[in-house]
């Protein structure tokens, strides 16, 4: 039996690091009432280099903090975890909560577009080696080829601060340059991370096709389930909490640029 919950209550959204926070920023952008509670586990990044079951401990960990601040949903903003441990969070939360991953949004929204018959997909190792793209893009018509490609430096870089510049449109171009990615009609950034290098890849390719990130969809996706459930905030503005399992400069530094403010960083151990 679900609890009662109130509109006040926060959207929490977790990830292994700053990807998140694109998501973040889009649903503040499109639901500017809503609390946010952010969860990074900066201790545990990247979560593609790390196993199966390493994910769902710390997706589990991190759910239980988040609905210890009483959040009304939980919002997978990661798609390794996504992948790996949508299941089991929802388990883990017992319908108490809605959970949203951001993967099924962006599967749901390429099936809307007949015209697409080759996808390309670029992820981090754990997103790629799930097939979990492939998999659920067959499902809606087994006629659509769908490529992947690993690209495993894009995220620690992104992590880091290196993207618009030198560093980050070589390696950029050196993983889309990939035979793989040929003759595609859309490329699905299957990361968090990626949006923030969207402008760079957009460049390299010269808007030939669509390139597809999860944000502002996840964002879309949300705001249409809390509409259903009637959990839309509808009072002041949005606060939002910020929480990290190990201090990073980049974490704070980041949150600010995509919250517009100076952010309150809280580190917490949650493993114990």
């Amino acid at each position: 039996m679900k609890q009662i919950i109130n509109p006040s209550q926060p959207i929490g959204i977790f990830d292994s690091g700053i990807g998140g926070l694109t998501v973040a920023s889009a649903i503040k952008k499109i639901l500017p009432n809503e609390n946010i509670v952010y969860f990074g586990d900066t201790a545990h990044f990247p979560y593609g280099e790390k196993s199966e079951d390493s994910i769902k401990f710390y997706a589990i960990k991190i759910a239980r903090f988040l609905l210890q601040k009483n959040c009304k949903a939980i919002v997978i903003a990661c798609n390794t975890a996504s992948a790996h441990a949508y299941n089991v969070v929802k388990e883990f939360a017992e319908n108490k909560v809605e959970v949203i991953n951001v993967i099924d949004p962006i599967v749901n929204y390429v099936s809307t577009k007949k015209e697409y018959k080759r996808i390309g997909v670029i992820g981090t190792k754990g997103t790629i080696k799930s097939n979990v793209y492939e998999n659920k893009i067959k499902q809606i018509s087994k006629n659509i080829e769908v490529v992947s490609l690993a690209t495993p430096l894009l995220a620690p870089m992104i992590e880091e601060g290196f993207f618009n510049n030198n560093i980050s449109k070589t390696i950029i171009q050196s993983y889309l340059s990939k035979p793989r990615l040929k003759k595609i009609d859309c490329l699905i950034l299957a990361c968090t991370h990626y949006p923030l290098i969207k402008k760079e890849i957009t460049d390299i390719y010269k808007k030939q096709f669509e390139i597809i990130d999860s944000a502002e969809i996840v964002a879309l996706q949300v705001k249409n389930i809390l509409t259903q459930k009637k959990l839309l905030n509808k009072n002041n503005v949005g606060k939002h909490h910020f929480y990290i399992s190990d201090y990073t400069p980049s974490f704070g530094n980041s949150a600010s640029m995509f919250f517009g403010s100076k952010i309150s960083l809280s580190e917490q151990n949650i493993w114990i």
